[in-house]
Protein backbone atom coordinates (compact mmCIF):
# COMPACT_ATOMS: atom_id res chain seq x y z
CA UNK A 1 0.00 0.00 0.00
CA UNK A 2 1.24 3.36 -0.69
CA UNK A 3 0.38 6.82 1.49
CA UNK A 4 -1.48 10.02 -0.13
CA UNK A 5 1.56 11.69 0.28
CA UNK A 6 2.99 8.73 -2.34
CA UNK A 7 0.44 9.68 -4.43
CA UNK A 8 0.95 13.22 -4.61
CA UNK A 9 4.51 13.24 -5.46
CA UNK A 10 3.64 11.45 -9.23
CA UNK A 11 2.78 14.24 -11.07
CA UNK A 12 0.92 13.34 -13.99
CA UNK A 13 -0.38 15.48 -16.98
CA UNK A 14 -1.75 16.03 -20.17
CA UNK A 15 -0.34 17.11 -23.21
CA UNK A 16 -0.41 16.54 -26.98
CA UNK A 17 1.60 14.48 -29.52
CA UNK A 18 3.10 17.44 -31.29
CA UNK A 19 5.46 14.74 -33.88
CA UNK A 20 5.80 10.97 -33.56
CA UNK A 21 9.25 9.40 -35.21
CA UNK A 22 10.00 5.53 -35.65
CA UNK A 23 13.05 4.39 -33.06
CA UNK A 24 14.91 1.36 -34.63
CA UNK A 25 17.48 1.44 -32.50
CA UNK A 26 14.64 0.51 -29.81
CA UNK A 27 15.10 -3.14 -28.50
CA UNK A 28 11.33 -3.58 -28.67
CA UNK A 29 9.10 -1.61 -31.61
CA UNK A 30 8.68 1.38 -30.49
CA UNK A 31 7.84 5.36 -31.58
CA UNK A 32 10.06 8.73 -30.51
CA UNK A 33 7.09 11.12 -29.02
CA UNK A 34 7.53 14.85 -29.20
CA UNK A 35 4.72 16.00 -26.25
CA UNK A 36 3.37 19.68 -25.57
CA UNK A 37 2.48 19.82 -22.06
CA UNK A 38 1.81 23.74 -22.51
CA UNK A 39 3.69 25.57 -19.62
CA UNK A 40 5.74 22.34 -18.66
CA UNK A 41 7.34 22.81 -22.40
CA UNK A 42 8.09 19.87 -25.00
CA UNK A 43 9.24 16.82 -23.66
CA UNK A 44 10.24 13.21 -25.90
CA UNK A 45 9.26 9.66 -24.30
CA UNK A 46 9.62 6.60 -26.16
CA UNK A 47 6.89 4.53 -26.46
CA UNK A 48 5.80 0.77 -27.32
CA UNK A 49 2.84 1.40 -29.01
CA UNK A 50 3.58 1.02 -32.98
CA UNK A 51 1.36 -2.41 -32.87
CA UNK A 52 -2.21 -0.12 -31.99
CA UNK A 53 -1.77 3.10 -33.57
CA UNK A 54 0.37 5.06 -36.80
CA UNK A 55 2.64 7.40 -36.76
CA UNK A 56 0.01 9.84 -38.56
CA UNK A 57 -3.20 8.76 -36.02
CA UNK A 58 -1.06 9.91 -32.88
CA UNK A 59 0.17 13.35 -33.74
CA UNK A 60 -2.64 15.48 -31.91
CA UNK A 61 -3.62 13.10 -30.10
CA UNK A 62 -3.66 14.00 -26.04
CA UNK A 63 -2.09 11.70 -23.92
CA UNK A 64 -1.51 11.26 -20.08
CA UNK A 65 2.12 11.04 -18.63
CA UNK A 66 3.59 11.11 -15.56
CA UNK A 67 6.29 14.06 -16.29
CA UNK A 68 8.83 14.13 -12.83
CA UNK A 69 10.54 10.85 -13.60
CA UNK A 70 14.22 11.87 -14.27
CA UNK A 71 15.22 11.76 -18.05
CA UNK A 72 15.91 7.55 -18.83
CA UNK A 73 18.10 6.97 -21.92
CA UNK A 74 16.98 4.41 -24.10
CA UNK A 75 19.26 3.81 -27.15
CA UNK A 76 20.78 7.03 -28.26
CA UNK A 77 17.24 8.92 -26.82
CA UNK A 78 16.49 10.17 -23.42
CA UNK A 79 12.84 9.59 -22.63
CA UNK A 80 11.67 12.85 -20.48
CA UNK A 81 8.27 11.83 -19.24
CA UNK A 82 6.39 8.18 -19.11
CA UNK A 83 2.87 8.10 -21.29
CA UNK A 84 0.30 6.08 -19.36
CA UNK A 85 -1.90 3.14 -21.44
CA UNK A 86 -3.46 0.13 -19.98
CA UNK A 87 -2.15 -3.40 -21.35
CA UNK A 88 -5.39 -5.16 -22.99
CA UNK A 89 -5.53 -8.85 -23.48
CA UNK A 90 -3.27 -9.26 -25.93
CA UNK A 91 -0.50 -7.10 -24.08
CA UNK A 92 -0.89 -4.67 -26.54
CA UNK A 93 -0.99 -1.12 -25.23
CA UNK A 94 -4.02 1.40 -24.99
CA UNK A 95 -3.43 5.20 -24.63
CA UNK A 96 -5.12 6.88 -21.34
CA UNK A 97 -6.59 9.91 -23.27
CA UNK A 98 -9.18 12.47 -21.86
CA UNK A 99 -13.01 12.08 -22.97
CA UNK A 100 -13.15 16.15 -23.84
CA UNK A 101 -10.04 17.97 -25.24
CA UNK A 102 -8.18 19.40 -22.08
CA UNK A 103 -5.21 22.77 -21.55
CA UNK A 104 -2.12 21.16 -22.49
CA UNK A 105 -0.19 20.66 -18.79
CA UNK A 106 -3.21 20.19 -16.76
CA UNK A 107 -2.75 18.13 -13.58
CA UNK A 108 -4.01 14.92 -13.46
CA UNK A 109 -5.78 14.66 -10.35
Amino acid sequence: MITWDDFEKIDMRLGTIIAVADFPNARKPAFQLTIDFGELGIKQSSAQITTLYTKEELTGKQIIAVVNFPPKKIAHFFSECLVLGVYNQHNEVVLLQPSLPVTNGCRIG
